[in-house]
């Protein structure tokens, strides 16, 4: 399988550390692409020309985040990091859905802030974009999700996304929520994974 990707891609990362926890990282080739260049192959796998998307062995295109890992944890047997139990299984999903409109929201407000000139800026679409996360770490502030075994989806995103609030924000975010950074710290380390995919600043996303 391929895996195309950006290292600081919290999106490409959160694939990254769900195939290490299901244990189909060596089945996994890196091949980093550049979404700004109109060039690079990524258009012909995605033609929205986004990441990550993973290329099965049969030449299968598979795109977005949430899919790809739903489709790594079938190959894995089922049941790896999304949970089987119906409860449990909505319970990782709606985590997940939550960290990735959060990261969506870091995005935009790094793109707004990189692609706009300053006078250019809209402060009432970064005012709209900061609600989201502040609202979305206020929630997992108030009860951060329990760690115990396999993290699942839901705890990956998140974990991907707060590390994406360090890289892009200088980790803003930590002092208002102490809970959520001992959450965080925790899942470090408890999944190694977690920081050998550490994306770097200078790259895109």
């Amino acid at each position: 399988m391929k895996l195309y990707y950006s290292p600081p891609s919290p999106f490409s990362r959160k694939v990254r550390v769900a195939a290490a926890v299901l244990r189909l990282s060596e089945d996994m080739a890196l091949t980093p692409v550049d979404t700004l260049d109109p060039a690079d192959p990524l258009r012909d796998k995605n033609p929205l020309g986004k990441i990550p998307v993973l290329e099965t062995n049969d030449g299968e295109c598979i795109y977005d985040s949430a899919v790809i890992a739903a489709w790594l944890d079938e190959r894995a047997g089922g049941g790896g990091v999304i949970p089987r139990d119906p409860k449990a299984r909505t319970r990782a999903l709606v985590l997940e859905a939550l960290a990735d409109g959060l990261t969506d929201s870091a995005v935009l407000i790094v793109y707004e802030s990189r692609y706009r000139e300053p006078q250019e800026r809209s402060a009432k679409w970064l005012a709209h974009q900061g609600g989201k996360i502040q609202r979305a770490l206020a929630q997992l502030e108030q009860a951060p999700p329990a760690l115990d075994g396999t993290p699942d989806i839901g705890q990956i995103a998140l974990a991907c996304a707060l590390g994406y609030l360090d890289l892009r924000f200088s980790g803003e975010w930590r002092a208002a929520h102490p809970r959520l950074v001992a959450w965080f710290d925790d899942f470090t380390q408890r999944v190694p994974a977690f920081a050998a995919t550490a994306g770097e600043p200078k790259l895109n996303a």
